[in-house]
């Protein structure tokens, strides 16, 4: 059977071993050419092909429900769902997305974007299966690095705990099959997934605790010897003491071998944990050889494995980076920290020269956040660099680890505003507003890279906590200094002074208001443009000259408008009763952004600088006469 002849899951059942193991090589080649023009999470898809098409052959989906753990490894998933006809559309604006949306299909039970919350909501769903008095099977499938997360271990202690049924699937691609290894566990898991094994060993209990006086202590004495034995031989007794059957580990690229486990983890009455081993890039060379480059890729040339050619100016990312690790060298005491991101966050330029002060936490931001504040109340500058969108799960260290306690870390927020293809779940347009709200913080956006530097530096100068967020892809172009002078906390910066309108901007979103008023001017417009900088504390006195002078605001951000830069402007016009100023706030709305180009991203919601000269004209209706434009 061809790829294309496949439009739903429940047709893998008539396949031979043979033809899943073509389909297999055929969705791997689909997927790179896919990815290649997408791009997208490529090497953890290539790892998880044959691991999907034994999960569909096995279970019977959308009966049985099956979450993806951050579900960038569901393109294969997607493939087998009936959506191939849609996946060269994969993360463009209007087209499927690289996760699993419930909106999407049937098929997709569970939206995800963010890691280590499968578990939870496989058991949510199991509860609720047999509350209903349901009969269907409930899989959740979580890497290895999704393991690192605390919610998943609450929500495991919490499955084994109640013995609900459930079937969990460990998809870990750092370990490697040792052949004694395998071929024990092969053996222990046909053993104890038997139904034979478990009635045999129940019969023999009770006819043991029938014996006189004796019965119960050989009872209890055969479970402490059988549980010394397991010690020695199970790999997976950590999940074992958490009240699941252990079964693996297996190979994931063994299609047969898979097949029958999840068949036998699906007689199992309680909950079962399969450990399955991957290769991450599994079938194309490149991915192999470096996973880490082909987790998330941008496109690529398919047979070289190398990037499309990018020319331009450096990314904030590295600026930050390499800006941190120049100001670690003079400083002993700066340290940095991040949750599995060392590359994506540029973090790596300071593990690389300074090892021993560089903490990768994996993918457990609360814990980071809080060792910092353990690092930070001993006399060290951590730095916290995790995207604007993971952070939000550190919320609640943020605010009583961190900023009651008034410590000296620096939270350095990276893709802070629209990122693009990832969508919803990365989309980091929430920061201005959850952490705006905070006592002792400061928060601050660069308008380019030269100001990130600086503002760094004085960050890393500052006595209390500091949030610096910025966006992902390359700077302004703007030259760097070889050292940074501090940029002062609070200090706003005035780019154009005129009487008719006040534009406070924030973070890149400077710039477009600068093409904005370039053109303004041309119309006879006279715009002061302000470079905010610093949304809490704002620069109130430079702010409030310019409004009185202007009577109309203008207000510009690529974050949500609810607690945002223009409602900062807002509560400060309160304060001060300025009654008669004429107010728009130009941000994001009430709504979850959907997946798509950036540029395509600001055009359709107004941040571009054409969308902030078009709401500018429609919200004050300017019109011409010879001396210039005035309100209608």
């Amino acid at each position: 059977m061809r790829l294309e002849d496949i439009k739903d899951p429940s047709q893998l059942k008539a396949l031979s071993l043979e033809e899943m193991t073509d389909l297999a090589d055929a969705i791997r080649q689909k997927l790179i050419l896919t990815v290649s023009k997408t791009g997208g999470h490529l090497a953890p898809n290539l790892g998880v092909v044959e691991l999907t098409i034994a999960l569909h052959r096995v279970f019977n989906s959308p009966v049985d429900k099956i979450i993806w753990d951050v579900g960038h490894q569901s393109y294969v998933h997607k493939i087998l769902t009936g959506r191939l006809d849609r996946i060269n559309t994969l993360r463009q604006y209007g087209g499927i997305s690289g996760f699993p949306k419930i909106d999407e299909s049937p098929h997709d039970v569970f939206n995800t974007g963010h890691s280590s919350t499968s578990i939870s909501a496989a058991l949510g769903m199991a509860l609720a299966r047999d509350l209903n008095k349901e009969n269907h099977e409930v899989v959740a499938v979580i890497g290895d690095g999704a393991l690192t997360g605390g919610m998943a271990f609450e929500a495991l202690n919490h499955a084994g705990h109640l013995g609900t049924k459930l079937v969990i699937i460990l998809n870990d691609n750092e370990m490697s099959i040792a052949n004694n290894v395998g071929a024990l566990s092969s053996y222990l898991t046909r053993m104890r997934s038997d139904p034979r094994y478990y009635k045999g060993k129940e019969d023999i209990e009770q006819i043991l605790k029938r014996l006189p006086s004796i019965g119960p202590r050989v009872v209890k004495m055969a479970e402490r010897i059988k549980d010394s034995l397991k010690y020695l031989v199970v790999p997976g007794m950590l999940f074992e003491e958490l009240g699941f059957t252990y079964l693996g580990p297996i190979d994931g690229h063994n299609l047969n071998t898979m097949i029958t486990v999840f068949q036998q983890a699906k007689g199992i009455k309680g909950p079962v944990l399969v450990h399955v081993l991957t290769k991450k890039g599994k079938g194309y060379r490149p991915a192999e050889n470096n996973p880490d480059a082909f987790h998330g890729v941008g496109a690529f040339d398919v047979d070289t494995g190398q990037p499309k050619p990018k020319t331009g100016p450096p990314t904030y990312t590295e600026v930050f980076g390499r800006s941190l690790t120049q100001l670690a060298a003079h400083n002993p005491k700066i340290v940095g920290i991040t949750a599995a991101m060392p590359d994506g966050t540029g973090l790596s330029y300071l593990a690389r020269e300074f090892p021993e002060r560089f903490f990768d936490v994996g993918i457990a931001e609360q814990h980071g956040v809080t060792l910092a504040a353990g690092m930070a109340i001993r006399g060290y500058r951590p730095v916290v660099a995790i995207y604007s969108t993971f952070l939000q799960r550190g919320f609640d260290q943020v605010l009583h680890d961190v900023c009651l306690q008034k410590l000296p870390v620096v939270f350095a927020l990276d893709r802070a505003g629209l990122v693009g293809e990832d969508g919803e779940t990365h989309h980091g347009v929430f920061d201005l507003s959850y952490l705006r709200s905070i006592p002792n913080l400061a928060v601050m956006a660069p308008k380019d890279e030269l100001e990130l530097s600086q503002m760094l530096t004085g960050a890393l100068q500052h006595e209390g906590p500091v949030a610096i967020r910025y966006p992902r892809g390359q700077g302004k172009g703007v030259s760097l200094a070889k050292r940074y002078d501090p940029l002062p906390i609070g200090v706003a910066e005035i780019l154009s002074e005129g009487k008719d309108l006040a534009i406070l901007a924030l973070g890149p979103c400077v710039y477009d208001a600068l093409r904005a008023v370039e053109k303004l001017n041309k119309e006879g417009i006279d715009c002061t443009l302000i470079n905010a900088r610093c949304v809490k504390p704002l620069d109130e006195q430079t702010l409030l000259k310019a409004i009185r002078r202007c009577k109309k605001v203008v207000t510009v951000e690529e974050n949500v408008l609810a607690g945002g830069c223009g409602s900062a402007g807002l509560e400060m016009l309160a304060r001060h009763q300025l009654q008669e100023v004429q107010v728009v706030r130009i941000g994001l709305p009430d709504a979850f952004i959907p997946h798509g180009n950036v540029n395509l991203l600001r055009e359709e919601y107004g941040l571009s600088a054409d969308g902030i000269l078009k709401t500018i004209r429609d919200k004050f209706f300017f019109r011409r006469r010879k001396t210039g434009f005035i309100t209608s």
